[in-house]
This record gives C-alpha cells, sequence and structure tokens, in this order.
C-alpha cells in the first residue's frame, strides 16, 4: 500500500513470483469513471472508492481460499483497509513509504492514467498504517523484496 508512485506494482509484481501466487492490480478494478475522473486530475471521493475497494474485497475472499495473493492497493485510509480486509482472516500490510518530491519525479517518468498533480490530494488522504511492514521506497526493488521476505520468514 501507499501513495501513487511509490512502487506498489513493480514491488508487487516481484513478490508474487517469489511467493509464487498471484498478482492483483487494484487499478485494474477501477470503473471507467474514477479511471476519467483521475485521468483530468479529478481526486476519488470515499464515495467513489468504496465500491471498488468492495469489489477488491470480494476478489481478495476468493484468492485467499487458496493459496494467497499478492494485492498492489493505495489503501490510503484506515476505512479504507477494513474494506479490504473485511472476513479475510490474514494479511500482511505494507507500505511503501516515500516523500513528496522523489514520487513526484517517478511519476512524471512513467504513463499512467493517474495525473501527477492528484498526488498531493494522495499525501493528503495518506493515513499511514500503525502496523505492518513500513519500507522506504529510496531501496531497490530487489533490496525492498528482500526485506519483506526476510520480515515474512520471520512472522
Amino acid at each position: 500500500m501507499g501513495v501513487s508512485g511509490c512502487g506498489k506494482t513493480t514491488v508487487g509484481k516481484l513478490l508474487s513470483q517469489a511467493l509464487t501466487i498471484p498478482f492483483i492490480d487494484a487499478d485494474a478494478f477501477h470503473p471507467k469513471e474514477n479511471i476519467q475522473k483521475m485521468t483530468n486530475g479529478i481526486a476519488l471521493t470515499d464515495t467513489d472508492r468504496k465500491p471498488w475497494l468492495e469489489d477488491i474485497n470480494q476478489e481478495l475472499i476468493q484468492q485467499s481460499r487458496q493459496k494467497g495473493v499478492v494485492l498492489a492497493c493505495s489503501a490510503l485510509k484506515e476505512s479504507y483497509r477494513k474494506i479490504l480486509s473485511k472476513d479475510i482472516q490474514h494479511i500482511e500490510w505494507i507500505y511503501l513509504k516515500g516523500d513528496f518530491k522523489t514520487i513526484q519525479q517517478r511519476m512524471q517518468q512513467r504513463e499512467h492514467f493517474m495525473n501527477v498533480d492528484l498526488l498531493q490530494s494522495q499525501f493528503d488522504t495518506l493515513e499511514a498504517p500503525t502496523y505492518g511492514m513500513h519500507i522506504s521506497i529510496e531501496k531497490s526493488p530487489e533490496n525492498i523484496l528482500t526485506e519483506i521476505l526476510k520480515t515474512l520468514q520471520q512472522s
């Protein structure tokens, strides 16, 4: 979890490969209306996000019946994380943490529907969890993966 541009998809794909479990990108669950809003620089509201989060939760429930899944999702607020984790027995939260300037530079160098002008609204909305792994994005994706795998082995 983390703001747009922090590396959730990159790290998530590496983690799913290392654990040999499926990867889900929450972006794939956004309805066209949400994508259009973000493309146009309009921040999503809680009302916009709720059905999106509920759809992801249902997919997580189905996947958790098997070996598990890695999800890349902003999950910016505690209330969003509660929707995502509803009726799921075990979740390991990984917060990819970075500063505004670093993430802004990354966003300007990639192609994505999320308008870079919305980054500040993501930081304004962010309620960093008091639990789970907190990992700096200053490290390479491979080093982040190594840190995650070591922590998972210890738990």
